[in-house]
């Protein structure tokens, strides 16, 4: 039941955490991650404090040596975890303070339970599934629960996938531990239109929940994917063979903008539902501020294209937190941003201008290995000759330095060391730090560091601050032996580390918005407060556009 109560929170805080557990159905990539960061926003809307868990079945122990091809982006939180991309979503959508616990996989858990046998824990004990990786399992979603009113837990892959099985069952469990009144289980499903016959099945839904409750779940909530409206008996059909009442059977239309789907569900009550099942007592909704995202997305007073020029151009996903943030930067600026990727390894010296020309900025993402940086080099070339804005991001900035000496300072040779180990002029060399490591996994310099931002410069208009902080992934920064040459012919240090001792932003002096970073920016915007430097770069942009036309 809803009230209008605006202490209800100060209220509930001293009842138990409240659970809900997110599922999916039919086909993987159906939306989990999105629903459960757009009902994670909605309760905080209404008052609420959330948390938000993503729970992987894969072995690894976490997504860092994973293809950005197979798995999308690794989303890097302050603490150093390297993690699933849909961290990425919680954080857009939600102010949640995301770190390592909140999000683990079977790699993990297997891993700490070994380590515990090993260490004679269970000393005398046959070590098994259940209960003591189950028991594992329930004991991190505690953890990551801490300090919540609610928390929304997304179990990775599919329903009748082996490698869930585990989670399934820990979920099935901790509903008993907590009791009904503290748990709901919410499941995203598939509801596809079958063309030739001209309607939606409700088939593979049925024989999705008849798979959760063949393992003890009786989902509280559905989430119907679909590319049609359901109608009134699509929904009662899919509500009694799945055995819940109508009021719980929701549709997920196929929306133009992802930051459309908290209203989308408000305006269909989810969020009521929800805090019914759960017997919160909450404020009434404040959804201003997704009300005003809904009105610049929709009403754009300006239309841009921006150039994202990157090597893993096979999905929209391998740089998701980028194309986020330009978005979210595109808001800022009242302004329409139609992203295109350009294949690197499609780019050279000599077609960079027919193919770049058409762009009002350019972004080169970050990346790992020597594919495609000569491409990447000649798009740099272009921004900086051209006098196009240009943000290059961790190996972005590396390329510009080496597009520089090369082209600007006459080192020809100039290059990495992650390309070419015995070079004469590594213009980027392996951080002291990094020398010896030989694990691949979570070995890099990861997670938050502060940055020292030079007054006077592109980078300091954009934060206001002397002093920030910025997420990092990467072995290799710009080697400090050329940073007085660089800086003599105008290309400037901006931003380092308290220290001195390692270079963090690059820009370039006399140029309209020409600059380079060594973290990953995109990891902290948001819709709601798009990251300095992309707003200003969109701005750029902006500027960049009116003066083609002549405006």
């Amino acid at each position: 039941m809803q009230h209008n109560d605006s202490k209800a929170p100060k209220r509930f805080s001293q009842h138990p955490v409240k659970y809900i557990f997110v599922t999916g159905g039919v086909v993987s990539s159906i939306g989990k991650g999105l629903a459960a960061a757009s009902i994670g926003a909605l309760l905080e809307t209404r008052g609420l404090r959330v948390s938000m868990t993503k729970m992987d079945p894969y072995i690894n122990v976490d997504p860092g040596t994973m293809s950005p091809f197979q798995h999308g982006e690794v989303f890097v939180t302050d603490d150093g975890a390297e993690t699933d991309l849909d961290l990425g979503h919680y954080q857009r959508f939600t102010k949640a303070n995301l770190a390592k616990r909140n999000s683990f996989t079977s790699g993990q858990v297997y891993d700490t339970v070994i380590s515990k046998e090993r260490r004679g824990d269970y000393l005398g004990g046959t070590v098994q599934v259940i209960p003591h990786i189950t028991d594992q399992i329930k004991a991190n979603i505690i953890t990551a629960s801490e300090g919540a009113d609610v928390s929304i837990v997304e179990i990775g892959g599919t329903i009748g996938d082996i490698e869930s099985l585990p989670f399934l069952e820990a979920i099935r469990q901790f509903r008993n531990d907590v009791g009904k009144e503290n748990s709901i289980f919410i499941h995203v499903t598939l509801v596809p239109y079958i063309r030739a016959a001209g309607e939606l099945k409700t088939k593979p839904t049925q024989h999705s929940v008849k798979e959760l409750r063949s393992i003890g779940i009786q989902p509280d909530i559905l989430i119907c994917r679909a590319d049609q409206p359901m109608a009134p008996d699509v929904r009662m059909k899919i509500s009694t063979f799945c055995n819940l009442p109508k009021e719980s059977v929701f549709e997920a239309l196929d929306a133009d903008s992802i930051y459309k789907m908290p209203i989308i569900y408000h305006e269909q009550r989810l969020d009521s539902r929800i805090v019914e099942l759960l017997g919160i007592w909450t404020a009434q909704p404040n959804l201003d501020e997704w009300n005003r995202i809904i009105e610049c997305i929709e009403r754009p007073k300006h239309d841009l294209k921006i150039a994202v020029v990157g090597k893993y151009m096979g999905t929209r996903d391998s740089y998701k937190s980028v194309y986020e943030a330009l978005t979210h930067a595109g808001i800022a600026n009242e302004s329409q941003v139609n992203i295109v990727g350009i294949d690197s390894e499609q780019l050279n010296a000599s077609n960079a201008k027919e193919m770049l020309s058409c762009y009002d900025a350019i972004l080169v993402p970050g990346g790992f290995g020597d594919r495609g940086v000569l491409g990447k080099m000649a798009a740099i070339q272009y921004a900086r000759e051209n006098d196009v804005p240009f943000f290059g991001i961790c190996l972005g900035m590396q390329l510009a330095c080496l597009e520089y000496a090369r082209n600007a300072l006459g080192l020809v040779d100039a290059t990495s060391e992650e390309f070419d180990a015995n070079a004469k002029n590594k213009i980027i060399h392996l951080m002291e730090s990094q020398y010896g490591v030989r694990k691949k996994g979570g070995s890099m310099r990861l997670g938050a560091y502060d940055c020292i931002v030079r007054r006077n410069t592109k980078a300091f208009d954009s934060y206001h601050a002397d002093r920030v902080s910025e997420r990092h992934r990467h072995r290799y920064e710009f080697n400090p032996e050329f940073r007085n040459r660089f800086e003599e012919s105008g290309f400037i240090v901006s931003g380092e580390s308290p220290d001195g001792t390692l270079v963090e932003m690059m820009e370039l002096e006399n140029h309209i918005w020409f600059l380079g970073c060594q973290a990953h920016p995109e990891l902290k915007s948001r819709p709601i407060a798009p990251h300095p430097l992309f707003r200003d770069f969109i701005a750029a942009a902006l500027v960049n556009s009116k003066r083609k036309e002549g405006v």
